[in-house]
């Protein structure tokens, strides 16, 4: 990938450009097709639908912080029917998140996935369950009837299940709330930014609420990082730093201008046809930035910090869910020095 100065040059030197400026034209769509043309082409994709969870990679396409850094950025959907992990590694795409469990899992089987950038620092998922049915600390959940999702989303409250001995009625989940709601469960899964603010909205108060933070308990697994191939690191190292730096200044922009930042979002959840609405979207960026920037916590945006991989891989290992603990060198890539580190 090009230096920002290198790519300038090259477009200066393109032969489109060359015929311009010696007829004396100021023709602004040549200038935009020579600098598509040295724009390296790369496809992402998010671990789902669109919302505000992704709000910096739509910021980073839409302010044309990818272009700026020599990027022509498809992006994806990603969702149920397209798994992010499957289409990286199945070269369907160049780069995708996942969750930093899902990341370490794929690497102890031998998968070539690697991390090169840590964005969400904290673990954001709940159980949820109701005081009025008595539910009031984990050993309450003996015996319950707890609403989980599919695969990563599991581990967390598997360990959870395990640390007190307790023994439930799994109730595989779909999206959405509404099983909790009509009783069908004692307790449920939810995202502090997404189902949580669903609950409230459905009428239920904070107060009423027995809320299980797998962080709290032990279980503060760093979600969302961006991964890709380990060949496509070892063949485009500038290209994926490049990714990663305008991924995280889409990030930084999102949050320092909301309002303009949910104007996009609201835009990329109409035309998927998702169902939400603006005040949602708003919470759920908000209580993104605190899991991104942890507040109290002066960890650089997309860092995977050593200590807290190392944690999270032993847990796994614990609870047999790993073999064995690939080693963070391997597993990680520093994008944003200039010297990867070994």
């Amino acid at each position: 990938m090009k230096s920002s100065l290198s790519l300038y040059f090259n477009m200066l030197c393109h032969p489109l450009l060359i015929i311009c400026l010696m007829l004396g034209i100021g023709c602004l769509p040549l200038w935009e097709a020579a600098l598509a043309a040295n724009l390296e082409k790369v496809v992402f994709i998010p671990q789902w639908l669109p919302q505000a969870q992704f709000a910096g990679y739509y910021m980073a396409h839409e302010k044309g912080f990818y272009r700026q850094h020599g990027l022509a950025v498809e992006i994806r959907r990603g969702g149920p029917h397209s798994c992010a992990a499957e289409c990286v590694q199945n070269f369907q795409a160049d780069f995708g998140t996942m969750f930093l469990t899902a990341g370490i899992e794929k690497r102890a089987q031998g998968i070539g996935i690697i991390n090169i950038a840590q964005i969400v620092q904290k673990s954001g998922l709940l159980l949820v369950s109701q005081k009025k049915h008595g539910i009031l600390r984990p050993q309450d959940l003996m015996g319950k009837r707890v609403g989980l999702w599919a695969g990563d989303f599991q581990i967390q409250p598997r360990l959870f299940f395990h640390k007190y001995n307790l023994f439930v009625k799994i109730i595989p989940m779909g999206e959405g709330v509404n099983l909790f709601l009509r009783q069908g469960l004692d307790a449920t899964s939810a995202m502090r930014y997404n189902e949580y603010h669903l609950l409230l909205n459905s009428g239920l108060n904070p107060e009423e609420l027995t809320v299980f933070d797998m962080a709290e308990h032990g279980f503060d697994f760093p979600e969302d990082g961006i991964y890709c191939l380990e060949e496509t690191w070892r063949r485009h190292p500038s290209r994926c730093r490049a990714f990663v730096a305008a991924s995280l200044a889409g990030w930084r922009y999102a949050f320092a201008h909301p309002e303009e930042t949910l104007d996009i979002v609201m835009r990329y959840v109409t035309e998927a046809h998702i169902k939400t609405n603006r005040v949602h979207q708003k919470w759920m960026l908000a209580q993104l930035q605190e899991l991104i920037e942890p507040p109290g916590k002066a960890i650089p945006m997309g860092l995977l910090v050593p200590q807290t991989y190392r944690q999270v891989a032993q847990e796994l290992q614990n609870y047999l869910l790993i073999k064995t603990i690939p080693p963070y060198e391997e597993f990680y890539r520093d994008c944003q020095s200039d010297v990867e580190k070994r």
